[in-house]
């Protein structure tokens, strides 16, 4: 099975799940290069589209994810990597999650979980 990488011009979703908890921790896209990256090192790699090249999670963070399995879709255009999360969290704004927010029935959105480490000290001067 090959993957459909031309639905999203070149790219496929990558939901990322932690693997013990079925947590989702976050959503990013991967290229071809980013997958294979992905497979050869174990550590999962995104193609970030604001930035337009590859970037290894936690590159600036130090929260890594493990890749523990990838799995395909049926369609064969989005994948779900089961990972191991290294550090405290997911999210660039401090969360362990990017999922930190539950939207109410009336529309409004309240947060659900408290962040995990203080991103300004982390990513000091550097770009999320």
């Amino acid at each position: 099975m090959k993957i459909d990488f031309d639905k999203l011009n070149g790219l496929v979703p990558a939901v990322v799940q932690e693997s013990t908890t079925g947590e989702v921790l976050m959503l990013g896209f991967m290229n071809r290069e980013a997958l294979a990256e992905t497979l050869r090192s174990r550590d999962v790699t995104f193609y970030s589209r604001s930035r337009q090249k590859l970037w290894k999670k936690g590159e600036t963070s130090g929260n890594t994810f493990r890749l523990v399995e990838l799995l395909v879709d049926c369609d064969a255009d989005t994948v779900l990597a089961r990972v191991e999360l290294r550090g405290s969290g997911a999210c660039h704004e401090g969360y362990r999650s990017c999922f930190f927010r539950r939207m109410e029935p009336d529309g409004q959105v309240a947060k659900v979980a408290e962040p995990v480490f203080d991103p300004a000290a982390v990513y000091a001067g550097k770009r999320a």
